[in-house]
């Protein structure tokens, strides 16, 4: 089976919206895009390059993904080889082609599409971005794994991860560090359901 996971930036209030620049999703009057260049160091640029030097596929929204087929086509020397060379699986309702090659799009039941895909024999599926489609995997209990990002940066508001209807979870921390700029880097995995207990 194959693992689902998620590598997302996040403020320290669980924004995840347009980490990257300011008019990377300006939705609901989103002022603060590009809130983690101040705090991207060689460091954290390292852990990025070291999480998608191992084989994987893609698994993306649209946004996500059309931001993504925009710019790495033409920059796949600046660390862009692996995702142009991986396989991304698009999930949209209103997308009719995706010319990334290769590409394969994700209709009709979506849930069960993405169950199908982590049954087969392949590498991990990296969810890059794509905030809406995150809430339907946590949401259906589809997420193996967490790689996250937290910057030292609060925004109160904006798109979250953990976000309304995310499913009750419990995860086990499996690494953790610091960059020089302040990012705490952690990754977890799926660990069972939520345990609960009194100090009473």
């Amino acid at each position: 089976m194959r693992k689902i996971i998620v590598l997302s930036f996040l403020t320290l209030d669980g924004v995840m919206q347009a980490p990257g620049g300011p008019d990377e999703d300006r939705s609901g009057g989103f002022a603060h895009g590009g809130w983690t260049v101040p705090h991207f160091d060689e460091y954290l640029g390292k852990v990025m390059e070291d999480q998608m030097s191992r084989p994987f596929d893609l698994l993306l929204g649209r946004k996500t993904y059309e931001i993504f087929a925009a710019y790495w086509p033409l920059h796949g020397a600046d660390g862009g080889a692996g995702l142009n060379r991986a396989t991304k699986y698009v999930v949209s309702k209103t997308l009719q082609k995706a010319d990334w090659t290769p590409s394969t799009l994700i209709k009709g039941d979506v849930v069960e599409e993405i169950r199908k895909l982590k049954d087969q024999a392949g590498p991990e599926l990296q969810v890059h971005g794509s905030g809406d489609l995150i809430q339907t995997l946590l949401k259906h209990d589809l997420v193996d794994e967490l790689w996250l990002k937290t910057f030292p940066v609060v925004l109160g508001k904006g798109k979250r991860l953990f976000a309304e209807g995310a499913m009750p979870a419990s995860f086990k921390l499996l690494e953790s560090r610091i960059s020089p700029s302040g990012v705490s880097i952690a990754n977890y995995e799926r660990a069972g359901e939520v345990k609960t207990g009194s100090f009473a």
